[in-house]
């Protein structure tokens, strides 16, 4: 749900990004270590302490799948946060107590990409994050998501399918 930063204290604030190539694909990253059926996403990441959220999201960008600010522009963003909760079953598990948060807010942004496909480095970082990586049709991304994310996902496809056309 879209929601002011104030009433989500104890969540990550964090970005997503919609990344359109000319023909209205989104880009979908398949999640490192992470079991089908949901183990694909958009590329997001923590906002630090004083970046602003569209510096971030080309950070994150960059650090995920090799794009540098040069091959993209910002084309649209959902105004204020939205949010999810981890699962009680992820809040318990043992390697994400250092997180300490409930969940994350993200502010999203939609990105138009203007460079060839061989500009996307998943291993440009030393954390990699995807292991795999395709174009898609933005209105899969819902269907593809795990399932406590699913309502985010549902928020962002309906916001940007004005995107999701090819660019002239």
């Amino acid at each position: 749900m879209a929601c002011a930063e104030d009433i989500w204290p104890h969540h990550r604030a964090n970005v997503g990004i919609a990344l359109f190539n000319a023909a209205g694909q989104v880009w979908l990253g398949r999640r490192e270590g992470t079991p089908p059926p949901w183990n694909w996403q958009l590329p997001q990441g923590g906002i630090d302490p004083g970046e602003a959220p569209e510096t971030a999201a080309l950070r994150e960008l960059e650090e995920e799948t090799g794009i540098s600010a040069a091959s993209v522009s910002i084309i649209g963003e959902i105004p204020g946060w939205l949010a999810y909760d981890y699962p009680p079953d992820v809040r318990e598990d043992p390697k994400f107590h250092k997180k300490r948060h409930l969940g994350q807010k993200q502010r999203w942004f939609a990105l138009r990409f203007a460079g060839p496909d061989a500009d996307i480095d998943l291993e440009q970082h030393g954390e990699v994050e995807f292991d795999a990586w395709r174009w898609g049709n933005l209105d899969e991304i819902p269907g593809l998501i795990i399932p406590w994310k699913r309502e985010v996902y549902e928020q962002v496809a309906t916001a940007f399918a004005k995107f999701a056309v090819p660019s002239r």
